[in-house]
C-alpha cells in the first residue's frame, strides 16, 4: 500500500516516500512511544468530513443525522458530533448517560431504539426530554405507554417497521427480514397506529426502518423507504400525520479497497432516499455510524515474535481478539500495513494476538512486507465496532485511544490498569 493510495478514503499516510505512517500530520510512531500498545488512533478531521457529506447530501430536505452510538461510544467523539449539529442513535441506558455526559444539549436530538429496552431505561429516557422513542414490538409501547402516563411525560413514538427487504451482507448485521428479531410487520403498523391514536400519553411522531449494516448498494434502502412511504400515505388517510421517516443506518464500506469514495457512496444513498420518499414533507433521520467513524480509526500494535512452524509463519502482535473481535466474529477483512516499511519481498503469514484461543486472528495468509519484533503494525478500518466491542478476556487490560485533530493528539481514554480491573471483584 502506497502513500499515494491511503490518504484516498483513510486518514493514514506517509508524509514522505517510504517514511512512517502519520494519521493527519502526527506520527503513529510517537503516538506508540508515548501512549504504548495497543493504542486506538482516531482522526478528528475525517470524522467531521464524513458527517459533513450527509449533511451537504441531505441540504434540500429538512434532516436530522443521528450518529449510531454503538458504533464507537469514545466521549470526546460523542463531544465532537454533538457540537458540530449530529443528533445520537442510541440502544441502552447507558449509552443515554453518555450522550448525556459528553453532549447534553442534543439529548433533544436522541432516538432510543433495541428490542428490549426496561421501564428504568425508558424513564430517564422521558425525563430527559429525548426527540423520539423507536418502538419494536406492541408489548413495548403499552409499558412505554405506562411508563410516560406514570411519569405525566408524552412519548413521542415511531413504530420501526420490518418491511420484509433482503440486504447483501453478513446474517449476523442483516435485521429487515420478517425470521429477524427487530421490529413489527410492516402490515400490522397501521392497525397499531390507530388504536393507540387516541392515548393523551403517546405521540405518533414517526416511523423508523433498519434493514442492517455494511450494506454497500443503495438500492435495498431505497425498497425499504418506499414501503414505509406507502404506509405514511395510507396513515395520512387515516388522520395520523407524521412528521419524521426514519431510515436507519447500515450505509457501509468497503475495507478491502484502498480507494473508497465515500462521497459518491453518499451522493448515491441519498438520491436513493430521496427518490423513495417521494411527496413526504417531513424530516428524514437517518443513524450512520460505522460510515462516520471505521475508516477514522486504526489500532496500532507492536509485533511481539515472528513465528515459522513448517511452512506457516505467524507474527504475533501484542493486540489480540479482545482487543478487535470483528475477524474472529465476522470474518471480517481489515487492511494491516507495516507502521514503517522495510525493504523485502512480500510473504503470506498469518496475523495473531496473544490470546489463548484459535480463533485469535487478525489474518490468515495475508501478503505482507517483512515484520520482525519491535516492529509496529496498524490495522486500519477499526474505528468502529473496535473498542467499542473489546473485552478484557484473559484479565487483558483494553487499549489507550487517542483522538488526532489537525497536527495535534490527545489522550481521550487511557489505558486500563489491573487495579482497575481487579476494582469490581470481592473476596
Amino acid at each position: 500500500m502506497t502513500k499515494s493510495d491511503l490518504p484516498l478514503s483513510r486518514p493514514f499516510a506517509a508524509v514522505e516516500p517510504g517514511g512512517a505512517l502519520h494519521c493527519g500530520k502526527v506520527s503513529l510512531e510517537s503516538l506508540a512511544r508515548r501512549h504504548g500498545t495497543p493504542l486506538y488512533v482516531y482522526s478528528a478531521d475525517q470524522i467531521l468530513e464524513r458527517l459533513g457529506l450527509f449533511q451537504r447530501a441531505l441540504n434540500g430536505r429538512e434532516h436530522l443525522i443521528c450518529y449510531a452510538v454503538k458504533a464507537n461510544s469514545a466521549l470526546a467523539i460523542l463531544k465532537l458530533l454533538g457540537t458540530h449539529g449530529a443528533g445520537f442513535d442510541i440502544v441502552s441506558g447507558g449509552e443515554l448517560e453518555r450522550v448525556l455526559a459528553a453532549a447534553p444539549e442534543a439529548v433533544g436530538r436522541v432516538v432510543f431504539s433495541g428490542v428490549g429496552k426496561t421501564a428504568a431505561e425508558m424513564d430517564r429516557a422521558l425525563e430527559a426530554g429525548i426527540l423520539q422513542f423507536n418502538v419494536e414490538s406492541e408489548g413495548e409501547l403499552e409499558l412505554l405507554a405506562a411508563r410516560a402516563r406514570k411519569l405525566k411525560r408524552v412519548a413521542r413514538f415511531a413504530l420501526r417497521v420490518n418491511p420484509d427487504v433482503f440486504a447483501d451482507t453478513h446474517p449476523y448485521i442483516s435485521t429487515g427480514l420478517r425470521e429477524h428479531k427487530f421490529g413489527i410487520d410492516i402490515r400490522r403498523a397501521l392497525d397499531i397506529y390507530k388504536r393507540v391514536a387516541n392515548n393523551r400519553w403517546l405521540e405518533a411522531y414517526g416511523i423508523s426502518v433498519h434493514i442492517g449494516s455494511q450494506i454497500r448498494s443503495a438500492e435495498p434502502f431505497g425498497a425499504a423507504v418506499e414501503r414505509v412511504s406507502k404506509l405514511v400515505q395510507q396513515l395520512r388517510r387515516a388522520g395520523i400525520e407524521l412528521r419524521v421517516i426514519d431510515a436507519g443506518g447500515g450505509l457501509g464500506i468497503d475495507y478491502h479497497a484502498t480507494h473508497f469514495d465515500a462521497a459518491a457512496k453518499v451522493a448515491e444513498y441519498a438520491a436513493a432516499l430521496e427518490t423513495s420518499l417521494g411527496g413526504f414533507g417531513g424530516t428524514l433521520l437517518i443513524e450512520p455510524g460505522r460510515f462516520l467513524v471505521a475508516q477514522a480509526g486504526a489500532l496500532v500494535s507492536r509485533v511481539v515474535n515472528v513465528k515459522r512452524n513448517g511452512r506457516k509463519t505467524f507474527v504475533i502482535t501484542d493486540a489480540a481478539m479482545n482487543d478487535l473481535i470483528r475477524p474472529a466474529l465476522y470474518q471480517a477483512h481489515h487492511e494491516i500495513v507495516p507502521v514503517r516499511p522495510q525493504a523485502g519481498r512480500a510473504q503470506a503469514v498469518d496475523i495473531v494476538g496473544p490470546v489463548c484461543e484459535s480463533g485469535d486472528f487478525f489474518a490468515r495468509d495475508r501478503k505482507l512486507a517483512p515484520l520482525a519484533p519491535g516492529d509496529l503494525v496498524a490495522l486500519l478500518d477499526a474505528g468502529a465496532y473496535g473498542m467499542a466491542q473489546s473485552s478484557n478476556y484473559n484479565t487483558r487490560m483494553r487499549p489507550a485511544e487517542v483522538l488526532v485533530e489537525g497536527n495535534k493528539a490527545r489522550l481521550i481514554r487511557r489505558r486500563e490498569t489491573m487495579a482497575d480491573l481487579l476494582a469490581p471483584e470481592m473476596l
